[in-house]
């Protein structure tokens, strides 16, 4: 080998810095809303390792689609822009766009996973009593043999109603305006409660948050219909 720099070295490295930079754009910043992790092999398991030499090309997931919901965040002079003033001065990473961002995600996820029965995903969202609720209703479910079918067609518009600071605990209520499918079906197949129609719901639910913790998770503390 030469004395020369490794040109294959300068090639890897623009390679790892294209991925980097691609990563970041799909990924975008944490909002505390993410899904949890799924149980999985270790990515640096020896057991799963490929043989020295064999690269492994990572697929990049597509760009997510642009958001067409009406985001509504409340003018700074209002009581609630005040109060999510008050937010921020505790938690300068807090930025109510992104939050309603990460709110609209954390809704279609809860919808999803109270149809499927997924435990796991909603106890990571949900506060406990609020869980309990989810949890019982899904037990009921399934001692009756009933699936339950919930699509968020669309979503209309998320719009912050109201905050609160206390001490370092805030709390955060939006309003969702989205076009549903929801229906029960029973054992026998048929359509024990709902319809295959599309409907128009809102539903205003609270987030909440320490501040000071390092769990950046805002846990739904209470849901109800408008």
């Amino acid at each position: 080998m030469s004395g020369g720099f490794p040109v294959d070295l300068i090639l890897f490295a623009m390679v790892a810095a294209f991925l980097v930079l691609r990563l970041r754009s799909v990924l975008g910043r944490r909002t505390g809303f993410e899904r949890p992790p799924r149980e999985g092999p270790h990515p640096y398991d020896p057991r799963t390792a490929r043989p020295a030499g064999e690269a492994e090309v990572p697929e990049l997931p597509p760009p997510a689609p642009a958001s067409t919901t009406r985001h509504v965040v409340p003018d700074p002079r209002t009581p609630t822009g005040q109060a999510l003033a008050r937010i921020k001065g505790v938690d300068p990473s807090f930025d109510p766009p992104s939050f309603l961002n990460g709110a609209e995600a954390a809704f279609r996820m809860v919808v999803d996973a109270f149809a499927r029965g997924d435990r796991e995903t909603l106890r990571a969202l949900l506060a406990d009593d609020v869980y309990g609720g989810f949890e019982g209703a899904i037990t009921a479910r399934e001692q009756a043999g009933e699936t339950q079918r919930s699509e968020v067609r669309a979503m209309q518009e998320a719009g912050i109603e109201s905050a609160d600071l206390r001490g370092t605990v805030a709390d955060v209520t939006v309003r969702f305006v989205s076009d549903q499918i929801n229906l029960t079906t029973a054992s026998d197949g048929s359509i024990s409660a709902g319809a295959e129609a599309v409907t128009e719901l809102t539903d205003i639910w609270t987030f909440q948050r320490d501040l000071r913790s390092s769990d950046p998770t805002w846990r739904l503390t209470a849901t109800r219909s408008a």
